[in-house]
């Protein structure tokens, strides 16, 4: 079977994970006051931007894993929130270090994930019920699509306030990469 489907994912899942140490390693200088500062963003700071999406991408994750098809990079219960947290919890990770442990974790898991999916898994169905309960139902690439997607978008607005804190993480486009 073709795999430049899948090959595709996975070439955003090494982006991502190469995006998110730079920007990680842009953010450390700035020490917790001013990563926590409130810069009138969605999430409001830096360190609330990047929790959004780490907790949204354990969402994502979760749903993943949730399916029929079982992968060992992702285990669900490992994945579920805590009682009171979801993927808008900004106090989920209230310590940098914390917070940086698990991107770096989920990041790699990511990776492993995909190293491991069958091509297949892309033209299944996914069937899961979104953060309001209205059950879902399409392709797993296209849910795929929206997962590293969704990361993009945020390492955006996070790359926005670090220039507002006058830091700047320097190229970030996909073909960067290459």
């Amino acid at each position: 079977m073709d795999t430049a489907f899948l090959d595709n994912y996975r070439w955003l899942a090494r982006y991502n994970r190469w995006m998110n140490q730079r920007l990680y390693a842009a953010c450390e200088p700035l020490g917790d006051e001013e990563r926590q500062r409130q810069r009138g963003a969605f999430f409001g700071s830096i360190h609330h931007t990047l929790t959004h999406l780490l907790l949204a991408d354990r969402l994502w994750l979760y749903r993943f894993a949730s399916q029929q098809t079982r992968f060992a990079a992702l285990d669900a219960a490992e994945l579920a929130f805590p009682p009171g947290v979801d993927y808008v919890s900004v106090n989920a990770y209230p310590h940098w270090a914390e917070l940086q442990h698990a991107r770096d974790s989920l990041d790699e898991r990511i990776e492993q994930w995909l190293a491991e999916m069958a091509p297949d898994f892309l033209t299944s169905t996914m069937v899961y019920s979104n953060t309001k309960g209205v059950q879902r139902a399409h392709p797993a690439w296209q849910a795929m699509a929206h997962f590293f997607n969704h990361q993009t978008h945020h390492r955006g607005q996070t790359t926005t306030l670090l220039m507002q804190a006058g830091v700047d993480v320097g190229v970030t486009d996909l073909v960067a990469l290459l």
